[in-house]
């Protein structure tokens, strides 16, 4: 697997602790993309000296950064067993000298993995190509990862990056799944202010960060596996997801979509169905 050149600094390692065997570090590095420090989390399970482990990426939602499903994803016990490594980015750059917004749903914290080509964002917030190539290639140089064998999931705004940075990537990601994911960014308000803020008024620019638009366009999957919860308070107005089951049915992609009664938007859901992703990619890699 082949990544853009970067000159790679070295990882500072912010912490390091024992978990079922394996270790779940946090660490940081100067970003060429981003041109400030990026943090993320690595989870490597337990293995023998010299092998190579398949790679789950999770992709984080609003407001968040790596620590929310580290802390809340209960993810580690089955990715020791299963033999998976776990890398948990962020959601965006950060710092003193970033540009923000007021609101929780655009700036810091709310990437939404796009490389932004309007000001003030274009200098700092290219969370596609930091997301794409920069940390992939850092995680291959400094990890036991087998970079042929990647799978990519996410919660709600981090949902919309997997899928729509796996049906850009067709050939490096061998399964993609997502929580609650913003599925048409092109027709929800978070996806009016944060693509129009960071890509401009042209929505043309805005379809290669639209599930829908992807798959209208000719995208493919071999398969997407979704879980939304009915008690969702961000399901009828921001994520939609009977337009995603619309376009897979059109394009004959594959939909695993379960609809899980009484559940919301929150890590109660993200952790009571972590296991069932994570079997699901595993069996795939």
């Amino acid at each position: 697997m082949r990544f853009a050149s970067y000159r790679l600094i070295e990882l500072e390692i912010l912490s390091t602790n024992k978990a079922f065997g394996g270790v779940q570090g946090v660490y940081s590095h100067a970003s060429a993309e981003t041109k400030t420090d990026m943090s993320f989390a690595v989870f490597v399970p337990k293995h023998q000296k010299g092998a190579k482990l398949p790679v789950l990426w999770y992709l984080s939602g609003l407001t968040c950064t790596h620590a929310n499903v580290m802390d809340k994803g209960e993810y580690r016990r089955l990715a020791n067993e299963l033999g998976l490594i776990i890398i948990c980015p962020d959601t965006s750059p950060r710092g003193d000298n970033i540009p923000d917004d007021k609101g929780y749903d655009m700036g810091q914290g709310a990437g939404f993995y796009v490389d932004a080509t309007e000001q003030p964002w274009a200098t700092n917030f290219r969370m596609r190509s930091y997301i794409e190539q920069e940390l992939p290639a850092l995680i291959a140089q400094e990890f036991p990862a087998d970079m042929n064998r990647q799978a990519i999931f996410g919660h709600s705004m981090g949902g919309h990056g997997a899928l729509t940075i796996a049906l850009r990537n067709p050939g490096r990601f061998k399964s993609v799944s997502a929580f609650a994911p913003i599925v048409a960014p092109l027709q929800c308000p978070w996806g009016h202010k944060a693509l129009g803020g960071y890509l401009g008024a042209e929505q043309s620019a805005w379809r290669e960060y639209d599930a829908c638009a992807l798959i209208d366009d000719g995208a493919r999957m071999k398969e997407i596996l979704v879980d939304q919860g009915t008690a969702d308070q961000f399901l009828e107005e921001q994520l939609k997801p009977n337009l995603l089951i619309e376009a897979c049915n059109k394009a004959d992609i594959p939909l695993t979509f379960n609809m899980r009664e009484g559940y919301d938007h929150s890590y109660f859901t993200i952790s009571t169905f972590m296991d069932d992703h994570l079997r699901w990619h595993a069996e795939r890699l």
